[in-house]
């Protein structure tokens, strides 16, 4: 069965934005490199401080670039890029100021609202001069409780462009989630939603405010904002010592513009939260300047986004995938929200949307294209979708079966780029291109400019074997820090406790020969049957061939001094885990992975547990089954699934 499922046509390549870089690079530096990706990738390797600088000058940042490209440091996490450089987050994001659309946000109920440019400019300067009115200044953590909506984005984008610092949970946390974070970071003001909507449901968030209150002391301003197109909640309450602000009254003061002050490189932007399943999470402090070179050189080089593109990814404001889809701004382009379920009373409601929308890059998870193949295994190209340039798959590995799906039901001449990297790095290790064609079940290659490797245990690199993902050189994305890390020791745990000053990742990762990646799963919940290793990726990959089957989950057992595969599974509607599908399910799972990736016992269960982001949790399911305690139930989204997890008869033998 052949491999490539599509490639870019001459056209499309000589019109791309990589190609405008190619040349620019080509003239400035006096190189060619032949349309050839692993050159042009080779090269900003090789030339990591010269690559950045160029693209600083190719992407018209909006700043004052330093003379010096680079800082060096002995000190993996400490070499400084474009040092001396100074820019605005804010500013960078409003790079326009007309009628033309800038973000159109669509909620579950089908409500639907734009706003131009200059609606933007003027809401954000509004925001901003708020901030700036109740003493807001840089460094100051600014917290927001709040849906995927317009109103977040000017709040972010009016707290970044007074140097103060961003950070967000979505209404999905529970009090103790939000408390956890917020608690840790003492922001001085928080926005919050007064209610939200999931599948239908209204859920009051304005009646946790006084518990939130009390835990996190350091906030004494809040504003109040109303779901859109709804009525605020009717709510007179009032807090000691606290000023209380509602959304539209701030609205309604006058316009000032916004005098941007441009920042150091490394200013810190925002503070992202780690998943929190092994612990307290972990609060990941990004810098402003690496995070804006690193989103657009994403966006305009690998993405291929231009001015007036529509970019839609399906993401909540507590995972990094909406500050990645909000940089889009950077690049003129207008952005699409969307809050609510995904499937709410369609389980293609995305792709209504995508039509509708003239979306040009459409970003889903894997597991929505898995649940999209089960509930519509014949979608046969339903929607005109011809203005759809992009579709981008991330959170988890997309198995060949969901590449298959999308140029066989979605559209036929797309560029799928399934993506990778995490909350770590805002961003994306190995990610697609245009030069190089798509193939069935892998990341097109390392992202320009990033030394991405697998290597064995001993620091050895490996080609076509499984191994730890690292990459071998600083990059502007890397976090600032850990907030409350005393030197630095969280920090160096977290990434360089492994290989010595080389970034690891954590991720289960093989190299192909045509240098596409395949992540087989995060490297704690790898399986040990008989001392061997292998990828959680590769049995979901099977299980997810089978309409039986709704979703499963795959972890490690300690069992006789050894590890057995436990798979526990969720059927589909009117199947039943009977004998003949049992046998056939091992037998593809001996055939297509490996003897010893087929699971000593599959077991039915009602419900999975899961992060707010929707990730699967092994570790919190092979905990539950091995008696240990979970440190923090608040981090997943159904804490109640584990209960089903627990004493199992069938696990007693």
């Amino acid at each position: 069965m052949t491999k490539k499922l599509w490639e870019a046509s001459t056209k499309q390549k000589k019109n791309s934005n990589l190609f405008a870089f190619e040349n620019y690079i080509s003239k400035k530096l006096n190189k060619k490199f032949n349309g050839n990706y692993k050159k042009i990738s080779d090269w900003s390797i090789k030339n990591s401080q010269e690559f950045w600088s160029c693209f600083w000058d190719f992407s018209n940042i909006k700043g004052i670039k330093g003379k010096k490209k680079i800082k060096k440091s002995k000190i993996f996490y400490k070499n400084l890029f474009l040092p001396g450089s100074k820019l605005n987050f804010g500013e960078n994001l409003l790079s326009k100021n007309n009628n033309d659309t800038a973000i159109t946000f669509v909620s579950e109920n089908g409500y639907r609202e734009q706003k131009s440019w200059k609606r933007l400019n003027l809401s954000t300067s509004k925001i901003s001069k708020f901030l700036k009115s109740i003493k807001i200044k840089k460094g100051d953590r600014v917290a927001a409780y709040m849906p995927n909506t317009i109103e977040t984005v000017e709040a972010f984008i009016a707290t970044s462009s007074v140097g103060a610092i961003w950070s967000s949970c979505s209404p999905d946390f529970g009090i103790k989630g939000v408390v956890e974070r917020f608690s840790q970071i003492n922001p001085k003001i928080l926005f919050i939603t007064d209610h939200y909507f999931y599948n239908g449901k209204k859920i009051n968030v304005f009646h946790r405010l006084d518990e939130i209150l009390r835990s996190v002391s350091s906030i004494k301003n809040v504003v109040v904002v109303n779901y859109p197109g709804k009525k605020f909640l009717k709510n007179n309450k009032r807090f000691k010592k606290i000023k209380l602000f509602k959304w539209n009254q701030l609205m309604k003061t006058s316009y000032e513009k916004i005098n941007f002050t441009k920042y150091d490189f490394e200013n810190e932007l925002a503070i992202l939260y780690s998943s929190g399943t092994t612990g307290k999470p972990k609060c990941i402090c990004h810098r402003a300047g690496g995070v804006l070179l690193q989103h657009k050189k994403e966006h305009q080089l690998h993405c291929d986004i231009k001015e007036n593109d529509n970019v839609f990814y399906f993401t909540t404001c507590g995972w990094m995938m909406w500050n990645w889809l909000i940089s889009a701004l950077a690049s003129k382009a207008s952005i699409v929200l969307f809050d609510g379920s995904p499937m709410y009373k369609s389980t293609d409601l995305l792709l209504k949307i995508a039509q509708r929308e003239k979306i040009t890059l459409f970003g889903i998870s894997a597991k929505y294209i898995d649940a999209l193949r089960k509930f519509k295994p014949k979608l046969n190209y339903k929607f005109n979708l011809s203005n759809l340039k992009t579709i981008c798959s991330t959170g988890s590995p997309l198995s060949e079966e969901g590449f298959r799906y999308v140029y066989k039901n979605i559209k036929k001449k797309v560029h799928l780029a399934s993506i990778s990297g995490g909350t770590d790095i805002v961003s994306c290790f190995v990610l697609g291109n245009l030069y190089q064609p798509v193939n069935v079940g892998e990341i097109q290659n390392k992202g320009l400019g990033l030394d991405v490797d697998v290597f064995n245990d001993n620091g050895k690199s490996l080609k076509n074997i499984k191994g730890e993902l690292v990459c071998r050189n600083p990059f502007p994305s890397m976090p600032l820090k850990f907030w409350n890390d005393k030197n630095d020791n969280k920090f160096k745990k977290a990434y360089f406790n492994k290989f010595k000053n080389i970034w690891h990742h954590g991720d289960y990762a093989e190299v192909k020969g045509s240098g596409g990646f395949v992540i087989h799963g995060r490297s704690d919940t790898t399986l040990n049957p008989g001392g061997v290793r292998l990828g959680t990726a590769e049995i979901y990959a099977e299980v997810e061939k089978f309409k039986e089957i709704k979703e499963a989950i795959v972890v490690g057992q300690s069992w006789d001094n050894d590890v057995r595969v436990l798979l526990f599974i969720i059927m589909s509607k009117n199947f039943y885990l009977n004998e003949e599908l049992l046998l056939k399910l091992k037998k593809q799972i001996r055939e297509n992975a490996s003897p010893r990736h087929v699971p000593s016992k599959v077991i039915v269960v009602s419900d999975i547990p899961r992060t707010k982001s929707g990730k699967i949790v092994e570790l919190a399911v092979k905990n539950t089954i091995e008696g240990n305690k979970i440190k923090n139930k608040e981090a997943l989204a159904n804490p109640e699934a584990l209960e089903q997890y627990k004493n199992l008869k069938e696990l007693s033998n």
